[in-house]
């Protein structure tokens, strides 16, 4: 049996037996100028051409591409430097264990999370420069969507976005994974409104016990980290952290900044701190939480009380918040596409645009327990004394999204 490969220039058959097969890999990575795709885990070679570069950063670059066989669209992430190129990798090695356990529960992937199609390894100057292949996502991230219409979300819409993040963020953790840098910059919008947990440069494997004492590795974005990972991160003290709890901070975080506008922690009566390391130092060691949105109903406070408390011990996890009122008011509405993209649209790729799929969503906790949320009149609106509009990430600034509509 042989495996067929069309190059640009040859056609080439891949012998099945794994010795002469590792040969004529060789040999096509000479006649192929150095490259060496690897699809799946398996050989399976195609011919693609690099686009419009459509993010970028201080450690790599995001460029729209073709498969020439197939018209079909895809990014390609490629590192530029040593971190990079870790962080990079980091994100296919979680990509590929959520798709590895999916293949082997029978499963089907989660659709709130971004799915990797590949990597290639370009050996040209012995550089062996990554690209990695990712489905492509029409509308950008969500901090593109909410610069680009209007700063902010209506609360409705906020409610559409968080519960598939949360469905995202629910089913990582169920794999024993947390994201550790979840904020709008790092969810990414389709055509038809469905989103999806992207980059995941900081991610880490914990297993089904989410508590460890090792700070991720890359890093977080600061504004949007839990008080405890701070403390960790910078050796203030030595304990060990729920990062799936952490990552509930940050989703609240992420629902501020989806409500406002503006990262949390920054607020325009609030005085501009300069120095990120005293900002972090007052997020860390203070006793405030991120203020409210003024304008969110009383389930939108309580929803955010049970994800921004300080102790991580009482924040509620996902599998809570998934039957929280907030997320489950007219809950048809969470699970129909609520912007029906033309199918004359250029950029309508199928296969790269998965709508909600009743059969493919994994079996979640009843919503017959939420009587248990209860609200009460007080709004959480603590005095927090710190502004700080820099990011300090060593992955917030892997891409920055330049998407145009």
């Amino acid at each position: 049996m042989y495996i067929n490969f069309l190059t640009s220039s040859s056609f080439v058959e891949f012998p099945s037996s794994s010795r002469d097969l590792f040969l004529c890999v060789n040999i096509l990575i000479i006649i192929g100028g150095g490259r060496e795709i690897k699809m799946g885990g398996r050989i399976n070679g195609f011919d693609w051409v690099k686009g419009k570069i459509v993010g970028s950063g201080s450690f790599g670059s995001v460029h729209l591409a073709m498969n020439r066989s197939t018209g079909g669209l895809f990014v390609a992430k490629t590192a530029h430097s040593d971190a990079g190129h870790e962080a990079l990798q980091n994100e296919v090695n979680i990509l590929n264990t959520l798709k590895n356990s999916s293949s082997s529960s029978s499963q089907s992937p989660s659709p709130y999370i971004i799915q990797c199609l590949g990597t290639e390894y370009d050996h040209q100057d012995n550089n062996n420069k990554l690209h990695v292949f990712m489905e492509y996502m029409a509308g950008g991230s969500l901090a593109d969507a909410l610069h680009k219409f209007g700063g902010s979300f209506d609360e409705h819409v906020v409610r559409l976005y968080t519960r598939q993040i949360l469905l995202g963020l629910y089913h990582l953790h169920q794999q024993g994974i947390v994201h550790c840098d979840l904020k709008c910059k790092n969810v990414l919008l389709s055509s038809s409104g469905t989103v999806k947990l992207a980059d995941f440069g900081c991610a880490k494997r914990i297993g089904k016990d989410s508590h460890t004492n090792k700070s991720p590795s890359s890093g977080g974005t600061p504004l949007w980290m839990a008080p405890e990972v701070l403390l960790l991160r910078n050796g203030k003290e030595e304990r060990v952290v729920d990062f799936a709890a952490a990552d509930i901070w940050s989703l609240g975080c992420t629902v501020i900044e989806m409500a406002t506008g503006r990262p949390p922690w920054v607020h325009d009566d609030l005085v501009s701190i300069s120095n990120p390391m005293s900002a972090m130092f007052k997020i860390a060691c203070g006793d405030g939480i991120p203020q409210f949105p003024s304008h969110f109903s009383q389930e939108g406070f309580d929803f955010l009380r049970r994800c921004l408390v300080r102790d991580p011990n009482k924040r509620s996890t996902a599998k809570d918040l998934l039957n929280h009122p907030f997320l489950v008011a007219n809950t048809l509405t969470y699970h129909k596409p609520y912007c029906n993209a033309s199918p004359a649209a250029v950029l309508d790729v199928h296969q790269f645009e998965d709508d909600y799929d009743d059969d493919g969503e994994e079996k979640l906790p009843s919503p017959a327990g939420r009587n248990k949320f209860s609200f009460g009149n007080e709004f959480v609106s603590p005095q927090v004394k710190t502004i700080w509009q820099q990011e300090d990430s060593a992955s917030g600034n892997h891409w920055i999204t330049i998407r145009s509509w």
